[in-house]
């Protein structure tokens, strides 16, 4: 006898040779032991889940240094990776790439911005937050997202749930010098899934953003950054969960500076979307 799927059942299940009529207990385990087998069977024929990822941008980085856009390097982390599914979309597309149909689709939003934040539709950000506080969407602004409106209004969100008041404008660091000078990467929580395999590294040249950042305090803080001649700070990754969704910002990198090239940035983002997925 065969199941819906064509595994052939043990032949108890079949037919019970019950040694004697006087053990029916046995009988009636049997045949429960092999309807559990049948509910059992679809699960563990079932193919793993893929995390379907999504990466934005706005396509203002050069194309000179990206000449796919920053979206498309970072999707290419995923090309041979067998667990996700991963597609790009910017501004320019209908909807500007995150209709209710895409948003639907996606496990985790990787989002890029730096010149055209303002841009970026009202609606299209409420689809956005909704996702990740409602559905568990995951979110990952890298960089100069950090004023992107759907990370600002989460940053929002995130700081009223903790009773914090911001004082400035939300998402803002304290300063801003690109010096392209480099950037000392400590790893803060090796046993965190995003430092998974990574150890210090550094990042030849970088946009240093300095603290304060305008921002609820991160319920973990993954990854710390340093410049020469200035002071270590736990802020180049910083993780929060909104709502139903877990937010990981990713503070190092510059549109003129070939940074998501770099292996240990990819590993950090390949892990962080693997972490991120509900």
């Amino acid at each position: 006898m065969s199941s819906p799927l064509g595994w052939r059942l043990p032949a108890r299940c079949v037919a019970w040779e019950a040694p004697a009529a006087s053990r029916p207990e046995f009988r009636s385990r049997a045949w429960v032991a092999c309807f559990l087998l049948l509910a059992l069977l679809p699960g563990l024929s079932a193919a793993p889940k893929k995390v379907r990822v999504l990466v934005w941008s706005e396509r203002s980085e050069p194309v000179e240094v990206y000449p796919a856009g920053i979206n498309g390097e970072v999707a290419s982390i995923f090309a041979a990776d067998r667990g996700v599914e991963v597609s790009v979309a910017n501004m320019l597309d209908p909807e500007q790439g995150l209709s209710e149909a895409a948003l639907a689709q996606t496990d985790v939003l990787v989002w890029f911005g730096h010149r055209s934040h303002a841009d970026v539709l009202p609606e299209v950000v409420d689809r956005v937050v909704r996702r990740v506080t409602a559905d568990g969407m995951g979110f990952l602004p890298l960089h100069s997202a950090h004023y992107s409106l759907p990370f600002v209004r989460l940053m929002e969100l995130e700081a009223a749930e903790q009773g914090v008041r911001l004082t400035g404008r939300v998402g803002s660091w304290g300063a801003v010098r690109n010096k392209g000078e480099p950037e000392r990467v400590q790893i803060l929580l090796p046993a965190h899934p995003i430092a998974k395999g990574l150890t210090a590294f550094t990042i030849e040249g970088t946009e240093e953003y300095a603290n304060p950042f305008v921002a609820p305090p991160a319920e973990e803080k993954v990854l710390a950054g340093a410049w020469e001649g200035g002071e270590q700070d736990g802020s180049d990754g910083l993780a929060w969960t909104v709502g139903k969704g877990k937010v990981f910002y990713f503070r190092p990198g510059h549109e003129t500076r070939p940074i998501f090239r770099q292996p240990e940035v990819r590993a950090v983002l390949r892990n962080a979307v693997l972490w991120l997925a509900p």
